[in-house]
């Protein structure tokens, strides 16, 4: 990592960039490819992959200067599963081609990105997967059925981890892929939520062929190339940046506030502590973002995702409980496929149903309970039967 820039540095880089590209005379697109190239967009990546070599802790420097000049960002909600998961494998794994081809379109905003890894039969065991590729010459012809799939309607590439040899136990014969989603194998099919929504979805690969130039890793090393996306994945969850009272915490917050005929001592008790924890909880995240700066995300990401799915459900319910019968109300229970999943712009009702989601996406609570308990609190490991055995020999 270089050393040679500080926080002076970064600043008047930026302003260079500024005044090159004015954000109110430029297209954002076009401000967003000049920013990667200058290295701004994520200023610890190598240079040429939109990064300069530098501490990650300077990003912040960068991010302050744009806002305060108005420039766009590139929407980070709408592709996080590129930003947060992709690009750290493809940075760790990719070769220098596929680092060159897919980091700039992901960065800018100009290809969504989604995750096929859970399937029907190995969610929270996921390395019991069951897809399949097979190897045809340079190519890898790939047969299955994922689900819950966030942006898969909306995806152009997707990170992909499929059985590619069945007679090696199930954490060992797994390979990694990046697959194109307009590949005519391809079906993305709606699945409608609690909620009426279908952010998420299933999908179906017959007869999908990925080169083997878009493999990431080594044959049978996907499951460990894996552990960097899913690392990554519960920090992006569990570990967002936000300001006090942001997330779940501030809706109802603000209805205390301005609504003081529904409040009640014990419902005063219970948000007193629910906003403490929440305040912990967004510390604690920026502790952890911290520690990325010295090296890649350890298993202290599935704590905070924990900790993020049990606060949104817990704080939820209590804004429905605070509301009374208005909080039982969704004025908007209607099929639509959104880009964006918007816990704090809805009413009560939508943040209550869709709260019930976050134990179960990134990795239910069990697993992660689980992954706390052995990898940070060196607790006993669960006996574990069926790992020296061949996947093809398993029991489903």
């Amino acid at each position: 990592m270089s050393e040679q820039y500080d926080a002076d540095e970064l600043r008047s880089r930026t302003r260079e960039l500024l005044a090159a590209h004015p954000p109110a005379t430029t297209e954002t697109i076009d401000f967003l490819k000049a920013r990667f190239d200058a290295g701004l967009a994520w200023v610890h990546y190598p240079v040429g992959l939109g990064g300069l070599g530098a501490p990650r802790s300077l990003q912040s420097v960068v991010d302050a200067e744009l806002a305060a000049a108005g420039a766009p960002d590139n929407d980070p909600r709408r592709i996080g599963i590129g930003l947060g998961m992709a690009a750290p494998t493809i940075l760790k794994y990719g070769t220098d081609e596929q680092r060159q081809r897919f980091l700039r379109p992901l960065w800018v905003g100009e290809e969504v990105w989604c995750q096929l890894f859970s399937e029907p039969g190995a969610g929270s065991d996921l390395a019991a997967l069951g897809t399949r590729a097979v190897r045809e010459g340079d190519d890898w012809i790939v047969n299955g059925q994922k689900v819950w799939t966030s942006s898969a309607h909306l995806a152009r590439w997707a990170i992909l981890i499929a059985r590619t040899d069945p007679e090696l136990p199930k954490h060992q014969g797994i390979s990694y892929f990046v697959c194109d989603m307009t590949d005519p194998g391809v079906e993305v099919r709606p699945l409608r939520q609690i909620t009426g929504e279908a952010e998420f979805n299933e999908v179906f690969l017959t007869d999908v062929r990925i080169p083997d130039a878009h493999r990431l890793g080594g044959i049978g090393e996907g499951w460990k190339v894996a552990q960097t996306t899913l690392m990554n994945e519960r920090v992006s969850i569990g570990g967002m940046r936000l300001p006090r009272e942001g997330g779940m915490i501030g809706p109802v917050a603000k209805t205390w506030r301005e609504r003081p005929e529904l409040r009640t001592h014990d419902l005063h008790q219970r948000l007193l502590t629910l906003w403490v924890e929440a305040e912990v909880a967004r510390l604690t995240g920026e502790r952890l973002r911290q520690q990325l700066v010295a090296g890649q995300p350890g298993p202290e990401g599935s704590g905070m995702k924990l900790a993020f799915a049990r606060l949104n459900q817990e704080i939820s319910g209590l804004e429905v409980e605070l509301l009374g019968g208005e909080g039982l109300l969704y004025s908007d229970w209607t099929m639509r496929r959104p880009e964006l999943v918007d816990f704090t712009g809805r009413d009560a009702g939508y943040r209550y149903l869709r709260s019930k989601g976050n134990s179960i996406e990134g990795g239910t609570s069990e697993v992660l309970l689980n992954i706390v308990a052995e990898r940070v609190l060196g607790l006993p490991a669960e006996p574990r039967n069926d790992k020296d055995i061949a996947w093809k020999d398993l029991a489903r």
